[in-house]
């Protein structure tokens, strides 16, 4: 009964992904950013969909068991401000110039804003790289979650199979359009079903207070932020989130809105959708010592979906289960769909095969790059043992550092592309050699101090993009004006402003 169930849902989210085609105009534009016209509501669930990803659910779960309630200060309590406070400053100005300028990806925009094609391709091969490890644990997440619920009658390589099988049929078939409304019904899929199996699994542990004191009895460490959690590396945990504002697939997503006013929703409910999720989650990591004690490493990672077993069999293990791979699925297709979308744009078109293809065939070349992604994705799955909370804060901790790059383009004219290229260069060695140091110790905190190392690397870009944009040669003015126009009075006025 559970695994019918679980292929049922699977069986749904395709249909909604593919009923999305009867609204395809079947240029690129539509399949790419669904021709501009994602409204509030979708925008949020998309958005938030999108981001949460398997991280949220078996990730902090899992995190928690070993590191206790902290692990929600870690993330969800700093998330909830900085990342609506991205979607204002950035997110609404990166629609208005994509708008204005007809971007349907980043790359296009740091491209044309400096103007700079080794710029642009360098960015394209980094976002690429960063954003992989964010893939794998989706893929992950999927094999987990259907070997642990089936108790191993599925196995992890066949779950993991089932999911990139699953996104890819309605990906490469529905675009952003559909990706967005598969993502809209996963993220209340999944949202509803967390808090459902939080209730659930707390009533058959005798109630909150019981549980509580059950753990208090056995693990006090975990109920307090204590040794386990540094202050620094709390501290520096709070650059994570602005990793937000140079996601592909999030940059994506937010080209696609309507208008800017799309973006109320997701500035205004983010927090709420996050406490939902997280609370939740980490909760029942914790709770999870109770039955499950002694979980080593990665092993953790499956701690919610054993909980789920244990305590909900049967029928609602199915819709459990199925929660999990919403929250799974709702992250991993606009992640490839963003990759495709710039491997068709910002490669093929871009070097050659601007004027010698078809709508149809850009279209093609991204399903087809969309495809084979998800095939590495799913081979490096099948070698990959790693938590998948510490696989994702090393994805975040790249895109995080590149922040100043977008700042930069956005709201600092003198910014020049050696500057941005510099400062991109600067995160790649840097990440690279963090990332070396912390592939043995997955507790590596920089010296030991506790200080994250996307704290270092950020603060490095900053300095960096400052320092060589000052070194080098100002942007020509008539580059300038595109992006930061004056009125007849000399005053500048707000990219938003200019996009109509």
């Amino acid at each position: 009964m559970t695994i019918a169930i679980i292929f049922a849902y699977l069986i749904l989210v395709m249909c909604i992904g593919l009923l999305s085609h009867r609204l395809f105009r079947g240029t690129g534009e539509d399949y790419f950013v669904a021709t501009r016209t994602i409204g509030p509501f979708v925008l949020l669930m998309s958005l938030f969909g999108t981001h949460m990803t398997a991280f949220a659910l078996l990730g902090a779960s899992g995190e928690s068991y070993h590191n206790g309630i902290g692990v929600f200060a870690l993330m969800a309590s700093v998330s909830a401000l900085v990342i609506p406070t991205v979607f204002f400053f950035v997110g609404t100005r990166a629609w208005a110039v994509g708008k204005k300028f007809g971007y349907l990806t980043q790359v296009q925009f740091f491209r044309h804003r400096w103007h700079s094609d080794g710029l642009g391709l360098l960015l394209f091969v980094v976002l690429i790289a960063f954003v992989i490890p964010y893939l794998l644990i989706g893929v992950m997440a999927g094999g987990l979650t259907m070997a642990q619920i089936t108790n191993g009658q599925i196995p992890e390589w066949a779950g993991g199979l089932l999911v990139c099988v699953v996104v890819s049929i309605y990906v490469t078939y529905g675009g952003l359009r559909g990706t967005a409304w598969a993502n809209t019904f996963q993220t209340l899929f999944f949202m509803t079903l967390g808090v459902a199996a939080f209730l659930i699994i707390v009533n058959k542990l005798g109630g909150l207070s019981r549980a509580l004191q059950t753990i208090s009895e056995n693990n006090p460490e975990l109920l307090i932020r204590g040794d386990r959690i540094k202050p620094l590396k709390l501290l520096t945990y709070t650059c994570i989130p602005l990793s937000v504002g140079m996601f592909p697939h999030m940059f994506m997503h937010w080209l696609s809105a309507r208008r800017a006013e799309s973006f109320r929703y997701p500035i205004v409910l983010y927090p709420l959708c996050i406490a939902a999720v997280w609370i939740p989650s980490v909760m029942l990591g914790v709770m999870g010592t109770i039955d499950f004690p002694g979980l080593l490493g990665p092993a953790s990672n499956s701690v919610l979906v054993q909980m789920i077993g244990l305590y909900a069999p049967g029928v609602l293990a199915g819709l459990l289960a199925a929660g999990v791979f919403a929250a799974v699925m709702s992250s991993l297709d606009s992640q490839v769909l963003s990759i495709g979308t710039m491997f068709t744009q910002d490669i093929v078109l871009h070097y050659g095969f601007k004027n010698k293809m078809t709508e149809k065939q850009q279209v093609l070349a991204g399903r087809l790059f969309v495809g084979l992604i998800l095939v590495i994705t799913y081979g490096l799955s099948l070698v990959s043992n790693r938590s998948i909370f510490k696989l994702a804060v090393w994805s975040f901790t790249g895109f995080a550092a590149l922040f100043p790059v977008v700042v930069a383009a956005l709201f600092w004219k003198r910014s020049t592309k050696q500057g941005a290229a510099a400062s991109t260069l600067a995160v790649v060695v840097l990440w690279g050699f963090f990332f070396a140091q912390g592939w043995t110790n997955p507790a590596y905190t920089v010296g030991g101090t506790g200080i994250m190392p996307v704290a270092v690397i950020l603060a490095v870009s900053a300095l960096v993009m400052v320092i060589v944009s000052l070194l080098t040669k100002a942007p020509p003015q008539a580059v300038l004006q595109q992006y930061f126009p004056t009125d007849k009075a000399g005053a500048r006025k707000g990219i938003g402003q200019t996009s109509g």
